[in-house]
This record gives C-alpha cells, structure tokens and sequence, in this order.
C-alpha cells in the first residue's frame, strides 16, 4: 500500500479541496434549508425571531456596530444641520443614546430583511397591493410603463420590493448581483428570483447584458448606492465625499432610457411605504458632464430617500465614507 507523505503537498492539496467541498456543501444545505424552512413558517412569530436575532448580532459585532455607529452619526448630523427628515432622526446627531437607540434598530432591520429576501417567493401581487402604501402613484403610473427604463435601488429597507413592483407592472426584470462565494446557495437564489420574473447576471457580465436588454425595450435593475466594484465615481453624499456606481447614467447614456430610484421602508415588520422619483437629465453640453450631474442628482435622491428612515439603510455596516474608517474596523472587517 503506497502511503502518501505528510510533507506531500499534492497530497494536502487534495485533502484541503476535498474538506472544502464538504464545508461548502454543509453550509449550501444549512442556508437553502434555512431559506425553504423561513418560507414555509408563518409570517408573524419570524418577525419576533427576527427581532431577536437582530438583538444578538448587535451585542455580537463589535466592529458593525462601531461602523454603523459612525456612519449612521454622519447621516444623522446631516440631516440636523439641514433640517431633514423626523425630529427623532436630528435629535440623535447631539444625543448619543438616541443615536445608539438607531444603532441597535439597524441591526433589527438586518434581520427583518433576511426573512424577507427568503420568503420573496410569497410576494405576489395582491401580497404587494395589501402591504405596501405607495406614496409617489404619480410616478409609478408615468414611468412604470413598458419599456426601456433603469430602476435604480439601494441597500435599504425591504431591498426586493421595488424590483417586484417592477416585475408585476413591467415585466420581466433583468438585474446584476452580487457573487455568492457557494455555488449552490447562488443557484437557489438565481432560481427563485426566477420564479418572480427576475433574471439574475452576474457583475462581470452585467453591463453587455443591460445594455441588450435595454436596446430590446425591456427594463433593468442596479442597486447603486455602495461602489463594489471599485470603478465608482467620486460625489458627495450626507455632505462628505464617497464613490458611487456609474452604471446606471452610462447605460442611460448608452441607451437614452429614463432613470429612477425606487426604495420601500418599512412602517412595521411586514408593512411598507415606497416612493419611486426620477433622476433628472440635465441639459448641459458633453456626455461626460450629464453623466456626472446625473450621478449628483441621483446622490441627492438618495439622501432624500433614506433620510425617512436612516436605520433602513444597510450600506451603514459596510465601508462607505473613507475618512471614517479607522484602523480598528479594518482589521476586524470579517467580525
């Protein structure tokens, strides 16, 4: 019998991408699992898990605590130094406890959003008509028509809505994600967005398969309020600089589509209010320079649009603003 040495790295290669695959399995059966099991449960006690799950991640995350702590500071400063959205929102730019009070209900809109990106699949129509309050019908009924149009969405409360709404008035929807790291957890999540009318790209493909689906008078869906990929474009946003993706206004450019940002909030776990608002084209002289000016319109929208309910917004666990990120939140980023 041949005896692989314990020095052989061939050998330990082999074992390190064996116990991987395992790993990788266990995990994709404990995720779709969990995802099927929070579709089938009952609507109203998963909100009260939840809630408790949220708790527990706060007092368990000390670095996406201390990161949301600061960047929801900046939001919330903002908004006082302009007079912007609830008294209860400006009050917490001077009041810490006020400001830690939005700090741990971020993490419950965290988890709220995790049982609903796994129940999607229940959200149909007459679902959509009984919870959801729409609070711009002026806009949806002019620019949610069928043809060629760029919903743009954020990290931000009930982050599916908007494409829903998208999918029942448009029509088939065609969106980028994000890479999930485990094929077969991205699979499952491909094939239900399928299932509600949504076609899945992935990053690296997504700018010539939006561009032909918009050339084929069809709509498309970005979410562009964090820049992951690296290539956004520089804009101000709560009053300091960041990045922003550029996709939405090249595509528009590229295809003269309309462009808007779609975001829905929630009131209570399982109600909702949504506004959909247009990005203005302004009329200046090069392409280069509308692009930009969109993408500061498109910047002021979304300031607009979480200022109603800074908590919602889930870009606050993740780097936004440079300047606010200290060394400590860099080395613990995976905590």
């Amino acid at each position: 019998m041949i005896v692989d040495s314990p020095s052989d790295p061939a050998a330990a290669a082999t074992r390190r991408g064996l116990l991987r695959r395992i790993a990788d399995d266990a995990i994709a059966l404990l995720v779709i699992g969990g995802m099927k099991l929070l579709l089938q449960l009952p609507e109203r006690p998963l909100w009260t898990l939840a809630g408790v799950a949220g708790r527990l991640s706060y007092h368990g995350s000390r670095t996406r605590r201390e990161r949301a702590r600061h960047n929801l500071r900046r939001v919330v400063q903002w908004m006082a130094a302009n007079e912007v959205g609830d008294e209860r929102y400006r009050r917490a730019a001077s009041d810490p406890a006020a400001l830690e009070r939005l700090v741990k209900s971020a993490f419950h809109h965290h988890a709220y959003y995790n049982v609903e990106l796994a129940r999607a699949a229940r959200y149909d129509a007459a679902w959509i008509a009984d919870r959801l309050v729409i609070e711009t019908p002026e806009n949806v009924d002019r620019l949610m028509v069928r043809h060629a149009m760029i919903l743009v969405g954020m990290h931000f409360g009930a982050i599916e809505m908007p494409g829903l709404l998208a999918v029942q008035r448009l029509g088939a929807l065609v969106t980028p994600m994000e890479f999930v790291s485990n094929e077969r957890v991205q699979r499952y999540i491909y094939s239900t967005r399928a299932k509600v009318g949504t076609r899945i790209v992935s990053l690296k493909d997504a700018p010539a398969q939006l561009t032909a689906a918009l050339h084929r008078d069809e709509p498309v869906g970005l979410v562009a309020d964090r820049d992951i990929t690296g290539g956004g474009i520089e804009v101000l946003l709560f009053g300091a600089t960041t990045r922003i993706p550029a996709g939405p206004v090249l595509l528009a450019a590229e295809s003269g589509a309309p462009v808007c940002v779609g975001a829905v909030r929630r009131t209570t776990p399982g109600r909702y209010r949504g506004k959909l608002l247009p990005v203005p084209v302004p009329v200046v002289a090069s392409r280069r320079d509308r692009s930009r000016a969109m993408l500061r319109e498109e910047a002021r929208i979304f300031e607009q649009l979480i200022s109603d309910a800074p908590e919602q917004w889930l870009a606050l666990f993740h780097p936004i603003w440079p300047d606010l990120e200290k060394p400590s939140m860099k080395s613990g980023e995976a905590a």
